[in-house]
C-alpha cells in the first residue's frame, strides 16, 4: 500500500524578474526536504527558473506553485497563469521555438528535466504546467495500481500553515482520499486537520463510516474540522464515502457530472448518526473532493480536456479559476489508470 501524504504548495507570483530567484532558492529548500541528490536538485533549479521566466515574459497573472513531497522524494512545480494561452502545444514543445525572441528551449527543456510531465492550454484561458522532479534512487511510483492521483493545497492569505489537508491510500484495485478542512485557518486548524490525517493513515481501506467515527474520536480536544472521506472500487465501479462538514465530492466525465454531500456536523465536535453512502463511478469520471475554499458551482466542462491527463492539472485548473481567495482551498483529484 502506498500513502500519500500532502503539504501545501507555497505560491509565487511572477510579476517581475526578481521573483524567478526567489522561487529558485525555495525550490532548493524543498529539494533539500526531500533529499533530492545533487543532479537532482541541478534539474529542479532549471525547471523552476524556466517556468518562471516564461511566467514573467509572456503570461499575465502567472504564479508558480511549488510543493516538496518528501515519503515520495519529490518536489512538483505547477505554472499557472490566466492568458494568453499557447496556440500551439506541440509546437511550443520543439527546442529553437520562441514567440518572445528568446532561445525557445524552455517547455522542451522542462519535459526533458521533469520525471513527470504534462501541460494544457487554452486561448485566451491561459496554461497549466505541471513538472516532478526526483532523484534517481527515489522509488518509482507503485506500478500494479488502478488509479493516479493528484492534489493542490493552498493556505489562506497571511498564514504560515495550511488548515486544510489532504491524503491518498493505493492499494492494488482500491484506492482511498481524505480531506480535512480544519475549522478556521492558521494553526489550530492544520492542527485539526493534521490529526484527521493522522487517524486516516493509520487503517485507510476501513469503512468510510468506520473512518469518520475514529477521525471524530481522534479530533476531540481540537477545534474540529470539516472532513470527507472515500474509498474507491474501479472495479465494481462504486464510490462509498462518510463525511461531515462543508467538503464536497463530484464525479465528472464528458457525460456525467454527479454531486457527493456530506452530512450536518464538524469531526471532533458534533457529528450526527454517521451514513455511509455508495455512488456509481462512470468509466473515464474524475473523482474531485474540494474544501470550501474553492466555488462549487465550477462547470464541469472546465475539466473536460483534461480528464485523461495528470490528475493534478485537473486541481490546478480548479485552483486557477475557482479558488475564494479568503481561506484555505484544497482540491484532491483521483482518476481510474487508463
Amino acid at each position: 500500500m502506498e500513502i500519500i501524504l500532502g503539504g501545501f504548495h507555497a505560491v509565487f507570483p511572477m510579476e517581475e524578474a526578481s521573483r524567478v530567484g526567489e522561487a529558485r532558492r525555495h525550490a532548493a529548500q524543498l529539494g533539500v526536504d526531500a533529499d533530492l541528490d545533487e543532479v537532482a536538485a541541478g534539474r529542479l533549479a532549471i525547471v523552476v527558473t524556466e517556468l518562471a521566466t516564461n511566467l514573467v515574459r509572456h503570461a499575465t497573472h502567472g504564479r508558480l506553485l511549488m510543493a516538496g513531497r518528501p515519503g515520495r522524494g519529490e518536489v512538483e512545480v505547477l505554472s499557472i497563469d490566466e492568458g494568453p494561452g499557447i496556440a500551439n502545444v506541440d509546437r511550443s514543445m520543439r527546442d529553437g521555438f520562441s514567440t518572445g525572441g528568446t532561445s525557445g528551449t524552455g517547455l522542451g527543456a522542462v519535459r526533458r528535466l521533469a520525471q513527470d510531465f504534462d501541460v494544457h492550454s487554452t486561448m485566451p484561458g491561459g496554461t497549466v504546467v505541471l513538472a516532478r522532479v526526483r532523484s534517481a534512487q527515489a522509488a518509482e511510483p507503485a506500478q500494479g495500481l488502478a488509479a493516479c492521483v493528484g492534489a493542490v493545497s493552498l493556505r489562506a492569505p497571511g498564514e504560515q500553515v495550511c488548515g486544510d489537508g489532504w491524503c491518498f491510500a493505493l492499494d492494488g484495485e482500491r484506492a482511498a482520499v481524505m480531506v480535512a478542512d480544519g475549522l478556521g485557518h492558521g494553526p489550530d486548524a492544520a492542527e485539526a486537520s493534521t490529526a484527521a490525517l493522522r487517524a486516516f493513515a493509520e487503517q485507510p481501506m476501513a469503512g468510510p463510516r468506520e473512518l469518520l467515527e475514529a477521525t471524530h474520536s481522534a479530533l476531540r480536544g481540537t477545534r474540529g474540522a470539516a472532513v470527507m472521506v472515500l474509498q474507491a472500487d474501479p472495479a465494481a465501479a462504486i464510490i462509498r464515502s462518510a463525511g461531515a462538514g462543508n467538503v464536497m465530492a463530484r464525479l465528472v466525465s464528458g457525460v456525467a457530472d454527479r454531486t457527493i454531500l456530506t452530512q450536518h456536523g464538524t469531526a471532533g465536535v458534533a457529528v450526527r448518526s454517521i451514513d455511509e453512502t455508495q455512488t456509481p463511478w462512470p468509466p473515464h469520471a474524475l473523482l474531485v473532493v474540494f474544501s470550501d475554499g474553492i466555488g462549487s458551482r465550477w462547470p464541469p466542462e472546465l475539466l473536460a480536456p483534461v480528464l485523461g491527463r495528470d490528475p493534478a492539472l485537473a486541481a490546478a485548473l480548479l485552483v486557477r479559476d475557482h479558488c475564494r481567495g479568503r481561506d484555505d482551498a484544497t482540491v484532491a483529484v483521483l482518476r481510474r489508470k487508463d
